[in-house]
């Protein structure tokens, strides 16, 4: 399966103001990727990348005054499959647990477990656990919080979605990280491209929250926003909550003035050799076109 994926973010800037993007996929995205995934700008000015203790890529660039558009467009080959399932996973014992997950057992600035451990025992202590208590979690959260956008804030605490019961993606991730770790499962948050593959069309693209639990020796993908298994996930960040994976960190203000993200599957008889005459002629600054089956995001 070849999945076209990137994004167009035009911002702007009343003077010079440092930033950060994390805007690329991850080291540990899964699948071949064909072309190139970095960042650009229009008009060019000087971006550096370096990676975090998440491993995440981060760009660095000090976007000149006046309006700058960053971009990034390129192609994934992977095999179709949807999220892996693993019933069979066991919940660790803490001290049976590896050094560097523990830091996922605490509460963090948005995952503010500590706030939620009588109410994740009153409501799942009783329930067998490992697989099965991560999958009652992500179900509750699924049916006890209302996605829309206008739910959303940058202060938005998981205790604060269990009580207003709405938000949007990053919010339901964090609710359940947070439950998961007063239940002692280490779990992190994820973000990155997730299209309308397989699924109904759901409207223009975004980028896409969800998050992941230690169990059974390995890391494993759970999606409370949607809380079905989905084809075409495709990794940018990871880390505690989203104050490790901010799309933009400005040091300064700026105004975000057009956003716009695709995450479409190609036609499966394409070549890697088409592929790369397709990303070649992309015009600059216009509407991308797809071919036969792909759609705009």
């Amino acid at each position: 399966m070849l999945i076209r994926f990137g994004f167009e973010i035009e911002v702007e800037c009343a003077s010079e103001v440092p930033m950060l993007l994390s805007l690329s996929t991850h080291p540990d995205a899964a699948g071949r990727l064909i072309g190139e995934d970095r960042v650009r700008a229009e008009p060019a000015c000087a971006l550096s990348v370096y990676h975090d203790r998440f491993s995440n890529r981060i760009t660095r660039v000090v976007a000149p005054e006046g309006k700058t558009k960053f971009w990034s467009d390129g192609v994934m080959e992977q095999d179709g499959q949807a999220d892996r399932q693993s019933p069979e996973a066991v919940q660790h014992q803490i001290a049976d647990l590896p050094d560097e997950v523990l830091s996922y057992l605490l509460p963090s600035r948005y995952c503010d477990s500590d706030s939620l451990i009588t109410e994740a025992w009153e409501t799942f202590g009783t329930g067998p656990a490992g697989w099965p208590l991560v999958q009652a979690i992500t179900g509750f959260v699924h049916r006890h919080v209302t996605f829309g956008y206008q739910f959303g804030r940058a202060d938005k605490t998981a205790s604060q979605v269990w009580r207003e019961k709405t938000g949007v993606c990053r919010d339901f991730a964090h609710l359940a990280i947070a439950l998961c770790r007063a239940m002692n499962i280490p779990a992190r948050y994820a973000s990155g491209y997730l299209g309308d593959i397989g699924v109904p069309y759901s409207g223009p693209g975004d980028f896409c929250a969800w998050f992941e639990v230690y169990l059974g020796g390995r890391w494993h993908t759970f999606d409370a926003r949607y809380n079905v298994p989905r084809v075409g996930r495709i990794l940018m960040v990871r880390g505690c909550d989203a104050s490790d994976c901010a799309m933009i960190t400005s040091f300064g203000a700026h105004e975000l003035k057009y956003f716009r993200v695709w995450t479409d599957q190609l036609d499966d008889g394409m070549e890697e050799a088409d592929v790369m005459e397709l990303l070649a002629r992309r015009p600059a600054g216009e509407p991308l076109v797809f071919p036969s089956s792909a759609r705009v995001a």
